[in-house]
């Protein structure tokens, strides 16, 4: 369920990150779907005053989803209780089957041009680095995907106060008042930047709102070293985002150099690197870990 990814997955990883450096507070940071556990979570902690998490840095995640974008098309009452029949089959909708939902909203990029080049012209794919990140497509538990479907972008209640409840708590953004910083990218089908937007001003602490260029996988991973698609920055998120993007300040580069004067600013002290292996928590296996070697093609069918 959502709650398992709360309770199980981040509120642990948070206790267990504090159990092995004796620190007590993190800077969390969440990416699309991750963002929106990260909001979550940081409303049920702040429900709970547990103070760990010192920040929070959501990647082109919805908090609020009025404007769902392309994704739009694939959500409505028929198609989502289809969708959850077969998923309940298996037990989760397949990685295979999301990943296709991905490529027809840029069947131009991740489709067509694939056939006519490779299929129809017989010629070698290109390297191309974000295809691996496509290509590495994660299945969705049925009642975890079912809830998020129906609760937040066909109800969309996670931006109304008390909208949802996770594992005993009525989740309230406003009680996030922590400081967040919040980078969308302008050309995002996915996380529209104008919906981002909305959710950023669902919280009640410091918000640095940024918007990157390209879209949802380019304009996030996009290193300083590449001098690529340039940032769009201004202060305060009191007005529309329209008005905001009308007096904003483009600038060259990468927003990951915004991001690190940000995160300085909230702490500068400097302290040594750690040895993750030396802590109070055993060692389970060398990285990257045994599970991202498992393949799909060489296993029996169940």
């Amino acid at each position: 369920t959502f709650e398992d990814y709360l309770t199980g997955a981040a509120v642990t990883a948070i206790d267990k990150i504090c159990e092995q450096t004796g620190e007590k507070e993190i800077n969390g940071v969440g990416y699309c779907l991750g963002g929106t556990l990260l909001g979550s979570t940081a409303a049920w902690l702040a429900a709970k005053r547990d103070k760990r998490l010192a920040s929070a840095t959501v990647l082109t995640s919805l908090l609020d989803f009025s404007i769902p974008g392309e994704l739009e098309v694939f959500i409505d009452e028929q198609q989502v209780t289809n969708l959850e029949k077969k998923m309940k089959e298996r037990g989760f909708l397949e990685g295979s089957e999301m990943a296709g939902t991905f490529n027809m909203l840029r069947a131009n990029d991740l489709i067509w041009s694939f056939v006519v080049n490779n299929y129809l012209m017989g010629k070698d794919p290109f390297p191309f680095d974000l295809l691996f990140w496509n290509s590495d497509s994660t299945r969705m538990p049925y009642a975890m995907h079912s809830f998020y479907l129906r609760n937040m972008y066909m109800g969309n209640l996670l931006k109304e106060p008390g909208g949802i409840t996770l594992a005993g708590v009525p989740i309230d953004l406003a009680k996030i008042k922590i400081p967040a910083y919040f980078i969308s990218t302008i050309e995002d089908h996915i996380a529209p930047w104008k919906s981002t937007y909305l959710g950023a001003q669902r919280l009640s602490g410091p918000v640095r709102f940024v918007l990157g260029g390209s879209g949802h996988i380019a304009g996030v991973v996009n290193p300083p070293a590449a001098n690529k698609y340039g940032y769009w920055t201004n202060d305060g998120i009191d007005r529309n985002s329209e008005e905001w993007m009308a007096t904003a300040t483009q600038n060259p580069g990468s927003w990951w150099t915004d991001w690190q004067a940000w995160v300085t600013e909230l702490d500068d002290r400097m302290v040594p690197a750690r040895d993750p292996a030396k802590g109070k928590l055993g060692v389970l296996e060398d990285a990257p870990g045994s599970f991202v070697k498992f393949r799909l093609d060489t296993q029996k069918a169940a």
